[in-house]
């Protein structure tokens, strides 16, 4: 495993730097909301359904209180004003406020005000506890089944059709999986809502909805205790909802999202206010429910070359970590994403591979890891495909990664079919068996490749972290530093939907959660 050719005193000063990184961004968070945060409230109040046209009810209530212009004082306290007039239930809270011209209500007396939100703070304390409790029944259902050792054997399925995934599902799980992740449709992250109910016409996956989640997990629940291990389920908390799917993630108790600091920014042109803001709010769901953020830097050097771009992957790394700290997940919900992409026909390889892997494990050593495989340069030739992944296997298990998505030989032809998953999955199960404690048995040399490329990507993760603390993170994206990638703080998708809260600004669920896991 990795010797000290990184020294303590060297990360405690990366971290330190992206504390001071992240702090002004902080300050944006706290003076401004969004309209999916909104939605999310009104979600943990019940407003789950859809109406006419399949348009989510929460979407109807909030852009109606958007369009008045009386959103910043926050959707929980025009819930509270729904039920001051006589709403019995969350449907009527929505009728009565999307038929009133909401602007026109009158102030209430102090006293009123008061029994407003000590109301709706009960109703949040329940809503909470009854999460609480779903996730209690997921925990259990863990401890009575033990998940067999890391590295987390993780695959996808992407059919469209949640029926199609369950059954691609259940075939994996008896084939060794021990993650299943369902890859959403094609640009849902760029839809201003999330689509209600099951659905079956999804185009490069399936949409991620509350009840697709459902079905899903209880799917899985029946496989785990028919093979005795429990099978972890994942989804995307990413795009224009990040925490509207937190929150359907959390309640039907799934186990992982992937969920970014600057993914959506980077490579879903989604505007760097939004993310932000959603993130902060996602990420303090997960927290509170025990789920697992995969994040994704692994995508920076698919757009950049990873030889060269190493070091951006560091440099989020320790960014992502502050992001999810402050927003109290602990170091064994942290799924850092990096991948095994440098160039197949490059010299050293393997050791270049080792390197990045090792500087990651030392940089956070009690974090779980996401390992992802290689597909940047992937070729129809399927016997080389498949060569190159187990060699990100090995690096896996040398790692002691916690999670690691498997290739697929066939990567570059076609979404993997039945038999691409378990050809990968008994591949990754012998590679992982034959190898286990590989890394107790070698020492890296202080002046061997290894830890040169390890101390050069450190170097350069440092001075990155430098220049976005002296210039700021929005400068640094704005120069392209992550995935070569250039974007603009006003610019991209959503920005419409962020607005500053105003000084009597409510929401209970965001109390709750601060103080919850701080």
């Amino acid at each position: 495993m990795p010797g000290p050719f990184i020294q303590d005193e060297q990360i405690a000063r990366a971290r330190q730097l992206a504390e001071e990184i992240v702090h002004p961004i902080f300050e944006l968070i706290r003076r401004n909301t969004t309209v999916s945060n909104e939605r999310t409230v009104l979600r943990f109040f019940g407003i789950s359904g859809a109406g006419a046209r399949g348009v989510p009810l929460a979407n109807l209530m909030v852009d109606k209180l958007h369009a008045s212009g009386v959103l910043n004082r926050g959707a929980a306290y025009w819930y509270g004003r729904a039920l001051q007039l006589g709403a019995k239930s969350p449907l009527e809270a929505v009728e009565r406020l999307t038929a009133l011209p909401v602007e026109k209500l009158g102030p209430l007396s102090p006293e009123m005000e008061q029994n407003l939100r000590a109301e709706v703070r009960a109703e949040a304390r329940a809503a909470l506890e009854d999460l609480q409790s779903r996730i209690a029944q997921r925990n259990a259902l863990r401890k009575q089944f033990p998940m067999s050792p890391p590295p987390h054997k993780y695959v996808i399925v992407a059919t469209g059709n949640i029926y199609d995934d369950v059954d691609q599902a259940r075939a994996a799980a008896q084939a060794g999986a021990d993650v299943i992740a369902v890859i959403r449709s094609t640009a849902q992250s760029l839809l201003d809502y999330v689509p209600h109910g099951a659905t079956t016409e999804g185009y490069g996956g399936t949409y991620a909805t509350q009840e697709n989640f459902r079905i899903m997990r209880e799917a899985l629940d029946e496989e785990s205790k028919k093979l005795k291990r429990y099978i972890q389920l994942t989804n995307y908390s990413s795009g224009l909802c990040m925490s509207e799917i937190a929150f359907c993630a959390a309640t039907e108790r799934l186990d992982m999202l992937l969920n970014d600091a600057m993914y959506g920014i980077l490579f879903r042109d989604i505007n760097m206010r939004r993310t932000f803001i959603d993130q902060y709010f996602s990420r303090r769901i997960c927290a509170l429910a025990g789920i697992i953020i995969n994040t994704g830097e692994d995508n920076y050097i698919t757009t950049a070359d990873a030889y060269d771009a190493a070091h951006t992957v560091i440099t989020s790394q320790f960014i992502n970590e502050c992001f999810a700290r402050r927003a109290g997940l602990k170091d064994w919900q942290l799924g850092i994403g990096h991948s095994y992409e440098i160039d197949p026909y490059r010299e050293d390889t393997l050791l270049l591979e080792l390197s990045q892997a090792m500087l990651v494990r030392r940089c956070f050593p009690d974090a779980p890891l996401k390992y992802m495989p290689p597909t940047k340069h992937k070729e129809t030739d399927i016997f080389f495909s498949h060569a190159y992944d187990v060699m990100a296997d090995l690096v896996a298990i040398w790692t002691r990664q916690g999670i690691q998505l498997l290739g697929m030989m066939t990567e570059a032809m076609h979404t993997p079919l039945l038999a691409d998953r378990y050809v990968a999955l008994k591949s990754a199960a012998y590679i992982h068996r034959a190898a286990r404690g590989i890394d107790e048995e070698f020492t890296v040399r202080e002046d061997g490749k290894i830890a040169h490329r390890a101390r050069e990507v450190f170097g350069k993760a440092m001075e990155l972290l430098e220049e976005c603390r002296n210039e700021g993170m929005v400068a640094a994206i704005g120069k392209g530093r992550f995935g070569d990638v250039k974007r603009e703080e006003t610019g991209g998708k959503g920005l419409d939907g962020v607005l500053e809260k105003s000084p009597d600004y409510f929401n209970p669920f965001l109390e709750l959660l601060e103080g919850a896991t701080s």
